[in-house]
């Protein structure tokens, strides 16, 4: 283990582009999504600690975007269509005052990359989907600390982003790996025996694999215990997220896959556990709530007070835990084997996800079809090219075949099924 390469999140590194007096500034992509508008809430209600200069939005919800950059006073906005452009100028000028300079606005598909490149000290990458691995490779190559929520460009460019990323630069912000961050400071890296990483469950636990055969569009997006944006709701459901984060953890960490577990739990309190050497299991756990990820990203090594909500260990409550159920839940297995193949195979996987997702949101594909197609797209794609050689050309090209792909076997889906 000594000699295995320095893990990606290491609690005891810390990099710190740029030291100094006063608030932090902090670009966030995905500002208007769930982790966006959850680390805004966190920023304002810690001025002293965080500025936010940047704001990056899809341009989907061009009111709450304006309302934003209005509060808080960013001297840019950059929004991935450039068709709402003069919608965001309207916005912005209604709510600032008469002679009031509006913020710089930057559209079109780099404009998230290229904020994410300016001058700052984190960016918080909240972007969902493999668009983020660009401002993800951004952000690292300027130099700024990245606080990663943006899981998918971690799995799709692993290689990529290893190659770019100083000792200490990345902080995990999904709750499973800021939890394993904060556990594994209570030890050395040779301490490690285990990384439990734990699962919800989501909507569907304790069901076979027949009983998933009819669940609807709106039973995956009834998630038990988190309240995120529909793709990672969805992906909660087939617990291709937890396949994802698996990947992510081996990434972060450089912990061999056999030595990464997942286990239910259904109560989401404990977000994951390190087991060490010696037998001791350190757990961290805080009710469900996404601020304190959140914080740990934007704070660390220093940690924000109140961020989030705590227990009230004054009522007794039940914390439950249960082996993972992988003939009905598959996708977990599958992700570790695209991610020992490692190359462009976990792009491929990712991508197919995300069609297959969209196709079960419209009614063109069944909640099985999912992953079932998902497992289809990877064991055509075969064997990929090293992962040591990967380049962004080669992720991109992957990703197009596997979306290519799995748009025509879906399409096939919903044919046969109109037909029967």
């Amino acid at each position: 283990m000594t000699d295995a390469p320095a893990p990606l999140a290491d609690p005891h590194l810390v990099y710190d582009p740029v030291a100094g007096d006063g608030p932090k500034d902090v670009v966030i992509l995905g500002s208007t999504g769930s982790i966006g508008t959850q680390a805004i809430d966190l920023v304002l209600r810690n001025p002293d600690r965080f500025r936010v200069t940047a704001l990056s939005a899809n341009g989907g919800r061009i009111a709450l975007l304006a309302e934003q950059a209005h509060r808080l006073r960013v001297r840019t906005v950059a929004v991935a269509r450039e068709d709402v452009v003069p919608e965001l100028r309207e916005a912005l000028a209604a709510r600032y005052g008469a002679g009031e300079p509006l913020p710089e606005i930057l559209a079109g598909p780099r404009a998230a990359t290229e904020v994410a490149a300016s001058a700052c000290h984190t960016v918080l990458n909240g972007i969902t989907g493999s668009i983020g691995l660009a401002p993800t490779l951004a952000a690292l190559e300027a130099g700024r600390t990245l606080a990663l929520a943006n899981k998918e460009s971690l799995i799709v460019g692993g290689p990529l982003v290893k190659a770019l990323a100083k000792p200490g630069q990345i902080i995990p912000v999904d709750s499973e790996h800021a939890a394993l961050f904060q556990a594994l400071a209570a030890g050395t890296r040779a301490d490690v025996r285990k990384l439990v990483v734990t699962a919800s469950g989501g909507p569907f636990r304790g069901r076979t694999r027949q009983e998933l055969a009819a669940v609807t569009v709106e039973d995956a997006l009834a998630h038990p215990t988190w309240a995120m944006g529909p793709v990672i709701t969805i992906n909660s459901a087939t617990l291709v997220n937890k396949g994802l984060e698996v990947i992510e953890a081996h990434l972060l960490y450089d912990i061999p896959f056999d030595r990464i577990e997942v286990v239910v739990h259904p109560q989401s309190y404990v977000h994951s556990m390190v087991e060490f050497t010696d037998g001791s299991t350190l757990a961290q756990a805080t009710p469900p709530d996404m601020r304190g990820p959140i914080a740990i990203g934007l704070g660390w090594p220093e940690r924000v007070p109140d961020a989030a909500p705590v227990f009230d260990w004054s009522k007794a409550s039940t914390w439950e835990f249960f082996p993972l159920d992988n003939e009905a839940f598959p996708s977990v297995n599958l992700a570790r084997h695209v991610g020992e193949l490692a190359g462009t195979a976990p792009a491929v996987f990712n991508a197919a996800n995300e069609e297959c997702v969209e196709a079960f949101r419209t009614g063109a594909l069944p909640y099985l079809g999912i992953i079932d197609t998902v497992t289809r797209v990877v064991e055509e794609h075969g064997t990929p090219a090293a992962g040591t050689s990967l380049t962004v050309p080669d992720v991109l090209e992957a990703e197009t075949w596997a979306r290519a792909r799995a748009r025509e076997l879906t399409d096939r889906t919903a044919s046969a099924e109109a037909r029967a």
